[in-house]
């Protein structure tokens, strides 16, 4: 790629402007509890007006994780969504040795909706890793004891999407590890990590859900056998 992270992110801010939606950016902040500021561009209008921009390659794992931050440091959370999906395209470019920078920016800023997107990206990665090593999911269970709520929502959601390659027995502890949390976003988190792979497995999700009935909270609860 011939520019820079910051030309890129700078590209981005250019595209976006003028499309910028007063009326409907108010929408979407009382939306989101009035905690961001938003440009007013669903997610239709974004990604077409940075379809091209998004789609250009990337020489290393170190410039494409710059432009995320050029863009997560921007303000609107519009960019952050950019982020993600550009991280997401992208996202064969990343290893396990990422992980790391994934996290800070998952931290930063956190709410469910980013939380959610970068830890779709987390899971891509780390299904890739694991499929060549193995390796990929340990840093997952220091994530899943982690003092951050959102960083604890990632580890028992990183394997949505998963299907059949789900580790079925690390989903099962995180869910037990975390079952006696308070958090509302947790345990919609463990509901909703179950009820994806019920999808594929549902007799062992009842199974689990019938065995740890006691302590699963009833949101969890559910959550997990919404749909089976």
């Amino acid at each position: 790629m011939s520019t820079t992270p910051k030309q890129f992110a700078d590209a981005i801010e250019a595209a976006f402007r003028p499309l910028a939606n007063p009326e409907q950016a108010a929408k979407m902040e009382r939306y989101m509890l009035n905690r961001y500021v938003f440009l007013g561009l669903p997610a239709p209008v974004r990604r077409a007006a940075v379809k091209t921009l998004i789609a250009q390659h990337w020489p290393s794992s170190h410039s494409l994780l710059d432009a995320a931050r050029q863009l997560w440091n921007k303000g609107e959370r519009e960019y952050c969504y950019t982020a993600i999906d550009l991280l997401m395209r992208h996202h064969r470019l990343l290893s396990i040795d990422d992980i790391s920078t994934l996290r800070e920016l998952l931290a930063q800023e956190s709410w469910w909706e980013t939380v959610d997107g970068l830890t779709s990206v987390i899971g891509a990665v780390l299904l890739a890793s694991d499929r060549a090593s193995g390796e990929g999911q340990a840093s997952m269970d220091e994530w899943v004891q982690d003092g951050n709520v959102w960083v604890r929502r990632a580890a028992m959601l990183h394997q949505r999407g998963w299907r059949l390659n789900t580790d079925r027995q690390r989903l099962f502890r995180y869910a037990k590890q975390l079952a006696g949390e308070k958090e509302f976003f947790i345990r919609k988190a463990i509901g909703w990590a179950l009820r994806d792979y019920a999808r594929w497995d549902d007799k062992s999700v009842r199974e689990f859900v019938r065995v740890n009935m006691q302590t699963l909270s009833p949101l969890t609860v559910r959550e997990a056998l919404k749909r089976i």
